[in-house]
């Protein structure tokens, strides 16, 4: 798999627009899922959420411009994956706190 949609550099992801992605809650909820660091499918039944096909890449590409998710390739597959070594690296327990409500 390769990641041929562009992500911003870790160095250059801003705090304010992290949350502000995810102050959406369907954002936040994709993060949730996402929280293992493993890829997953983007196809839009996987997530369970009631709305457009074109809606759920609205949510998909605000994460990854907001430097959070990368979206992987393989073929006519693609795949979201949360940059998770990278999130805690430049924002340590960040993502264990907006986790932690859903482990409980």
């Amino acid at each position: 798999m390769s990641a041929d949609y562009p992500v911003p550099d870790m160095n250059d992801v801003e705090l304010v627009e992290v949350l502000k992605a995810l102050a959406d809650p369907i954002r936040l909820k994709i993060l949730q899922e996402l929280a293992d660091g493993k890829p997953h499918p983007k196809s839009a039944p996987v997530w369970g959420f009631e709305v457009q096909k074109s809606t759920l890449a609205h949510h998909f590409k605000t994460l990854r411009e907001a430097g959070l998710t990368r979206t992987l390739v393989d073929g006519r597959t693609h795949a979201i994956q949360l940059r998770r070594v990278e999130l805690d690296e430049r924002f340590p327990g960040l993502v264990d706190a907006l986790t932690a409500d859903i482990r409980h």
